[in-house]
């Protein structure tokens, strides 16, 4: 079917011929083990589960933070079909310049193997909110920059205390519900 392939490192995106089989992703990413996101409307975004801990080059796709190359299929409910947007539609979309903050706190994740996409759940006014650590980091670089350096000095000291950066996102996911009320 066909697909697109987006290599942030070298900023292309390529068309590319997904036959739906575990081996062909296992041959894309080194691994069975894939984040898959609907961001795009009948789309799927594949990446890889272990980005973060590898590393990889980050980059948008609209809002939505992507690690590493990303494979890009149509799909109609369950199942994966050929992409429906251009080549063009989808590079209007792709932003490959992520900011330092975004940067810092990706870094620190890897040394916890934190993926970005790990769910948690926080109860805030007697409701239950699922939560992930992207949005984590989202949310804490729409601050000011003064809020951003704290977040980045609590992340630090997090670090060398060897104190979960888990729980820490978690406390910092807490604070900004809390600040909005």
């Amino acid at each position: 079917m066909k697909s697109y392939i987006v290599n942030p490192d070298t900023k292309e995106l390529s068309t590319h011929d997904y036959d739906g089989q575990v081996n062909s992703i296992y041959s894309l990413f080194s691994s069975i083990l894939i984040d898959s996101a609907r961001e795009l409307n009948h789309h799927v975004v594949h990446t890889d589960g272990y980005a973060t801990d590898n590393q990889e080059t980050p980059f948008f796709i609209g809002e939505k933070l992507f690690l590493g190359r990303a494979l890009i299929c149509g799909v109609e409910g369950f199942e994966e079909k050929d992409v429906s947007i251009t080549e063009d539609e989808l590079l209007e979309l792709i932003n490959y310049e992520v900011n330092d903050f975004y940067k810092s706190c990706l870094a620190a994740l890897a040394k916890d193997k934190i993926n970005i996409n790990k769910n948690f759940e926080l109860t805030h006014k007697d409701e239950k909110i699922p939560l992930n650590f992207e949005w984590v980091i989202y949310t804490f670089n729409m601050a000011d920059k003064r809020t951003q350096e704290y977040f980045l000095n609590k992340l630090d000291e997090t670090i060398q205390h060897k104190q979960s950066v888990s729980d820490y996102f978690q406390y910092m996911a807490k604070r900004a519900l809390e600040a909005a009320g």
